[in-house]
């Protein structure tokens, strides 16, 4: 089973990457995902920029055709989301809308952060586009509350043992979806 973890913002000075990091050791010491760590820079995407709907798969640009191939690979996903005015990044809200039947049938999981509420308006709001889109959004959300306090000097972040048991507590469900919801794919 193959997870993609998504870094969900783009701005420049980000700290989604120094959290994804952790999310990225922590499932690779899960041991149940073959584990890739999957920037939104990379990919550059504009918005909205093909000109049939993502359900038509008819996509003429190049990096709207990676992005499908990336997200196609994967059986299951855990997004690093920020809170932006009580939201999901626009850039986050883009990559995910420029897609549609990649996303069908798998599960996905939220590492969300911010202030004292840890991302968690973020987070749901993410997750009720994913169902729209037929993923299984998980419940199992980690938040990471006040998050600077975690982030040293070096810009290390150092999850605490909360956040470590929600890590874990959130893989371990997206595993148990992954496998029955390759079924499901495979049966369609």
């Amino acid at each position: 089973m193959k997870l993609n973890i998504i870094i969900g913002s783009t701005r420049p000075g980000r700290v989604s990457p120094k959290i994804a990091k952790w999310v990225e050791s922590a499932a690779r010491a899960h041991g149940k995902f073959e584990v890739e760590l999957v920037d939104l820079v990379d990919f550059n995407l504009p918005l909205l920029d093909e000109a049939a709907h993502p359900r038509m798969q008819k996509y003429e640009h190049e990096h709207s055709k990676k992005w499908s191939a990336s997200v196609q690979a994967a059986d299951a996903f855990v997004f690093v989301t920020p809170e932006y005015d009580y939201f999901p990044p626009a850039a986050l809200i883009n990559a995910i809308q420029a897609l549609s039947l990649e996303w069908g049938y798998k599960p996905a999981g939220v590492v969300s952060y911010g202030g004292i509420s840890g991302g968690l308006r973020s987070a749901q709001e993410l997750r009720t586009l994913l169902g729209n889109l037929n993923a299984h959004a998980i419940p199992q959300v980690v938040p990471v509350p006040l998050f600077p306090k975690f982030i040293s000097e070096d810009g290390v972040f150092t999850p605490n043992d909360e956040m470590n048991a929600g890590a874990k507590g959130m893989l371990d469900e997206l595993f148990k979806w992954a496998g029955p919801l390759a079924t499901i794919r495979s049966a369609g």
